[in-house]
């Protein structure tokens, strides 16, 4: 299925020994690039025959001349200094579109290598026509990935965007199992192509040389499957060795893999390794039914995704199994708080299988303890477990023991295999051999093979050649007497919960004292840490609620002051956190609390000044000063009527401070308060006590003068940035807003993968994706569309001639832009609004109902 290129055009392997055979490269490159070996003088020992195609140069005319002699002294230059960049023997440095000859203009690709004591240079033409990709585009990429909380999402989302970024018709995620076959667990691929998700493939189908191969170099290509190979001259290296091409790009691959693609129709693929902890765990196979080239610096930055893409899994990894350590904590806190009063295994059998089966998925639990059986669920009887715990105590000495075909093993099993295929078995003691032992049932799988996996190779017409299998058939495999497998997971679990039941066995002795005390500290360590983490929130919530009990007398009027007070805090936190925890608007800071406290009431409130930035360690005291002056301007102040008014002024001081000036008038008569709340305490203190700035208030009969004082050691300084005013909340009609095919043009991959995600959440059911205008009309020509959502520029053009065809369609649009292109187009297209970017669902749907409402009366 992947890219097995067992290196070589003319290769003998004896069939019972493939796995050990070395195989030999004989030195042929593809027909998109060329190569040339130097060595460390820089005399050229070796080239590709290509040479001439690419470089207008013979092997002839550079075969023992000197390296500069007909290249540039830039490019001669550049490749000297990628030479030190190169941090180990699997290094290979890049070089893109740089002049390279001395005579010629052309531009190339170059990639640069040691090979032994050789250095090997590959020069592929720089394609000035194709689009251009931005390495800024992989942090997105990967961003997306991490939004992901399964690794089969992590894989459908990664081969979505390699599909994107390289065109091909099919990616595939491509994941090894422990016996080196495999399986397709993801898979992107264009309309009409037939999918392989979920189909296996046998070991033999990816040699173990191969795989060796793709831990060296990530990144594989064929262009063309029925294309030229040009052989290397000399065939050896100057002192009669063959020359090693293992990190070679161009190199050509085995005939062997390209008969193998052949039978399965496919004119051109790409694998891309994924590695994780330095071992092949799976790949990114691609597939096209035509020849396709891909750039080298594409090829590049899929490369760097899936290495980002390893971290992430390996990130993911780590995640899991800190979560399944708190969790076994919890169990096992559980067991040894209900084993305290020093009872047996025996003697609290349920809870223990209770707590295994709540850890580790089985069917039924056999505990075997001082010669005492107990069972639960469906596990084999006394007398048959008897028999096969004389079988464990051969197999598993003191460790995890596990299979999911008990029968191929203890042979006696088959009669039990519909009650207990597969075990888990975790020692408990040393002598004499107590055992606790999880079972599950037969389960009749179906395992879908492409092609029978018994024959995934024959024999050749020219003898003993393997020549690959040319039935890729989806064939069905019924497995019998086999449970469910035991994942890592459940043998991490089952490793920890081990120890777990060991201490509980030990604490009958000394040793077990000691074992309490160590499990005590580790403990400790971990509520000292999460402590420390949550120490600040907890104590700030708590004078929140202590402070604010004594300042209403209802329960309800209590837990509104409070939830106020704490959605101020809770809403500066989200705007600092949306400015990456930079400092954020003052001005956007007093109107979200205005907009979220005071609604109708909000459009009484101006701001005048120029905006400040305010960093993020004076932002919540600022948040809950502006909420405490805005709740008792609305119950006691200028805006408890339907006159009044608040105007706030913004200034700064002579030393560059910040002065808040907030007047209220023509409200009803103020007077001063006769008691001190906490929220008076609050307006008053916490700015002199946390930002030693000032506060000085004025509650003249007209209303309430304040005057806050905010020292420049507070801010990032002023700007002049429009007022903010918070996004309108949508509130959503009856049904989705959208059906049927939807169309999405935009140019930027990242932002048109998340648009598709939007309109599908809206309700379309299928969605056509456009990158440029060319595309965009095929679209709409071939599909039933229902609404399109068009990116105005589009690079050097725009999607006017789009919109032209949807109007005359009748098709509904709406534009999105992040400049101010929808003004050039507003009057020729006054029916279509224009979304702001970046746009969200929300204010995609605000939009949508705005400018196509529904009909209410419609039916759901």
């Amino acid at each position: 299925m992947a890219d097995n290129e067992m290196l070589g055009t003319d290769v003998e392997i004896d069939l019972t020994n493939c796995d050990r055979e070395p195989i030999q490269f004989l030195g042929h490159v593809q027909h998109f690039g060329c190569l040339i070996a130097v060595s460390s003088d820089w005399i050229v020992q070796q080239a590709s025959i290509n040479v001439k195609d690419l470089l207008g140069l013979t092997p002839e005319d550079i075969i023992g001349v000197p390296f500069a002699s007909f290249m540039s002294d830039d490019a001669v230059h550049d490749i000297r200094g990628r030479l030190q960049y190169l941090a180990s023997d699997d290094s290979v440095e890049r070089l893109f579109d740089i002049k390279a000859l001395r005579d010629d203009d052309s531009t190339f690709d170059v990639g640069v290598h040691w090979s032994d004591e050789t250095i090997i240079i590959e020069f592929e033409r720089h394609d000035k026509n194709a689009s251009r990709i931005s390495l800024t585009s992989l942090r997105p990429m990967i961003d997306r990935i991490r939004r992901f909380e399964t690794v089969e999402e992590m894989c459908d989302g990664a081969a979505r965007q390699i599909r994107a970024l390289l065109g091909f018709d099919r990616v595939m995620t491509y994941r090894f199992d422990q016996d080196g076959s495999g399986e397709v667990i993801a898979e992107a691929r264009r309309s009409g192509v037939d999918s392989f998700l979920g189909l296996h493939y046998p070991a033999t189908d990816i040699p173990k040389q191969a795989r060796e191969l793709y831990k060296r170099n990530l990144v594989r290509l064929i262009t063309n499957v029925d294309g030229k190979v040009f052989p290397i001259v000399p065939e050896k290296r100057s002192d009669g060795t063959d020359l090693d091409l293992s990190l070679s790009m161009t190199r050509a691959v085995s005939p062997i893999h390209l008969e193998y693609l052949r039978n399965m129709g496919v004119k051109a693929s790409m694998s891309i390794s994924i590695l994780r902890r330095g071992e092949l765990w799976g790949l990114f196979a691609c597939h096209h039914y035509a020849p396709h080239m891909v750039t080298f610096e594409r090829r590049t930055t899929a490369e760097l995704f899936a290495e980002m893409f390893s971290f992430v899994l390996e990130d993911h990894e780590r995640n899991v199994v800190e979560i399944e350590t708190r969790r076994i904590q919890s169990i096992h806190d559980r067991l040894m708080g209900g084993l305290a009063n020093g009872d047996t295994i025996s003697e609290n059998f349920d809870q223990i299988a209770a707590s295994l089966q709540s850890a580790i998925p089985c069917d039924g639990v056999v505990g075997w303890v001082n010669g005492v059986f107990r069972q639960t669920g469906s596990t084999p009887n006394e007398e048959e477990f008897l028999a096969l715990v004389r079988h464990l105590n051969t197999s598993a000495n003191s460790r995890i023991y596990t299979t999911d075909n008990i029968a191929e093993l203890h042979p006696p099993a088959s009669a039990y295999a519909p009650r207990a295929s597969g075990l888990l078995s975790l020692p408990v003691s040393r002598k004499p051999r107590d055992y606790l032992v999880l079972f599950r049932k037969e389960a009749d799988r179906k395992k879908k093979w492409a092609g029978n996996p018994e024959k995934p190779v024959t024999m050749g017409p020219n003898g003993a050649r393997l020549t690959p299998r040319k039935s890729f058939e989806a064939w069905q495999e019924s497995v019998r007497e086999h449970s469910v497998a035991w994942t890592d997971r459940d043998k991490r679990t089952a490793e920890m919960l081990r120890v777990t039941l060991l201490e509980v066995v030990l604490r009958l002795t000394d040793a077990a004292n000691r074992e309490r005390d160590r499990a005590a500290q580790q403990q400790e360590l971990l509520i000292a840490e999460l402590n420390h983490r949550v120490r600040n929130i907890l104590n700030l919530i708590r004078g929140v609620v202590s402070q604010s009990k004594g300042s209403v007398t209802s329960v309800d009027g209590l837990a509104d002051l409070i939830g106020g007070r704490i959605q101020a805090l809770a809403r500066a936190h989200d705007q600092i956190t949306e400015q990456n925890w930079n400092s954020s608007s003052l001005k956007m800071l007093i109107r979200t609390e205005v907009d979220a406290y005071l609604e109708k009431k909000a459009d009484r409130v101006s701001i005048e000044g120029r905006d400040v930035l305010i960093q993020p360690s004076a932002f919540t005291t600022l948040s809950l000063v502006i909420h405490e002056l805005t709740t008792n301007s609305a119950k006691y102040g200028a805006l408890s009527d339907s006159r009044g008014e608040i105007i706030i002024t913004l200034s700064e001081d002579r030393d560059g401070a910040l002065i808040i000036e907030w007047v209220e008038r023509n409200g009803p008569p103020v007077k001063a308060p006769t008691r001190r709340g906490f929220g008076s305490t609050i307006i008053e203190k916490s700015i002199p006590y946390e930002l030693q700035g000032s506060v000085d208030l004025n509650y003249a009969l007209t209303g309430l003068t304040a005057t806050l004082r905010i020292p420049a050691n507070s801010l990032d300084g002023f700007t002049d940035a429009a007022e903010h005013h918070a996004e309108p909340k949508t509130v959503f009609a009856h049904g989705d807003l959208l059906h049927g095919d939807v169309m999405i043009v935009e140019d930027n991959m990242i932002i048109a993968l998340d648009a598709e995600d939007i309109v599908q959440e809206l309700g379309a059911t299928s969605v056509c994706v456009a990158s440029n205008v060319e595309e965009a009309l095929r679209c709409i020509e071939k599909r039933d569309l229902t609404f399109a959502l068009l990116d105005v520029n589009l690079g050097r053009t725009t999607s006017e001639e789009v919109a032209d065809d949807l109007t005359r369609r009748g098709i509904p649009f709406l534009f999105a832009t992040g400049y101010a292109e929808k003004n050039q187009l507003a009057e020729k297209f006054p029916h279509a609004a224009a979304a702001k970017k970046p746009y969200t669902k929300e204010s995609i749907a605000e939009l949508l109902l705005v400018t196509y409402p529904v009909d209410e009366n419609a039916p759901e």
